[in-house]
């Protein structure tokens, strides 16, 4: 069996059996990466807090059967102003959402995650601007290949397009109006 050091985003995160996760994580190197998390839901565990919804964390792996299997995680940075704030936290959910139902697993794109990791930012920096969902979901169509580059889409349109290009409807575009 092979181990492995990354870092990453954690960008879903799903309940398995008692006390697992599994986890979705965004890299640099990697690209896309989903991790089983044994025991991370118990009380006594220490990697738990460290695989947070929005953490960028540095992971120890190694190569399970079928997925790769958590071993040790460290936080290297939490956004904390990002989950203080409900307005913050809902536009990071849509942010990390797109990432994950638009990227595919293990295809490193090292664009995708600096411009991830750069929104979060500005974001945690208290932007707040509509421009900043917009830029976000432009450039990660133009990275994607799915729009042209130096061609603009009307703002209000770019959720259609994904949304045509997924063949279905994003959830967490639900909760973002009660924000408002």
């Amino acid at each position: 069996m092979r181990s492995t050091k990354i870092e990453g985003i954690v960008i879903k995160r799903i309940s398995l059996f008692d006390s697992d996760r599994i986890i979705t994580v965004f890299t640099k190197h990697r690209g896309k990466l989903s991790i089983k998390a044994p025991g991370v839901r118990k009380i006594t565990s220490r990697r738990g807090a460290h695989i947070e919804l929005l953490n960028k964390s540095s992971l120890s792996l190694y190569e399970g059967r079928k997925m790769l299997i958590l071993t040790e995680a460290a936080t290297i940075h939490s956004f904390p102003s990002i989950k203080k704030d409900l307005k913050k936290t809902g536009l990071a959910f849509y942010i990390c959402e797109l990432v994950n139902e638009l990227c595919p697993e293990h295809q490193e794109n090292r664009s995708i995650y600096y411009l991830l990791e750069k929104t979060l930012r500005r974001l945690e920096d208290g932007d707040l601007h509509d421009d900043i969902i917009y830029e976000f979901e432009l450039n990660l169509l133009t990275l994607l290949g799915f729009w042209p580059p130096q061609k603009n889409l009307p703002a209000k349109s770019t959720q259609f397009v994904i949304e045509g290009i997924l063949e279905k409807k994003l959830k967490t575009t639900r909760i973002l109006p009660l924000l408002a």
